[in-house]
């Protein structure tokens, strides 16, 4: 692959991978603020809430897994300590 499609491969997960990140964080908040119908705080209440930023976080992960896995050239070894 050249040099441009790496490029934009990478900023492709650059922006996906920023924008999972900030959705789960987003999902997540309103997870642990929901409130009932009274307005108090409901344990029980935005389930879909936390699945959501479950699925964003994993998407984050796996954009930061094919960014960090992906740099690696074929012919090279990758050491855990560089």
């Amino acid at each position: 692959m050249n040099s441009n499609g790496n490029n934009s491969i990478k900023v492709l997960l650059w922006v996906v991978g920023l924008a999972a990140a900030a959705v789960a964080v987003w999902q997540f908040s309103l997870f642990v603020m929901f409130r009932d119908s009274r307005g108090a705080f409901d344990a029980q209440g935005g389930g879909l809430n936390l699945w959501l930023a479950l699925g964003a976080a994993a998407v984050a992960c796996v954009c930061v897994c094919l960014g960090i896995f992906g740099r690696i050239n074929k012919t090279e070894e990758f050491h855990i300590t560089s």
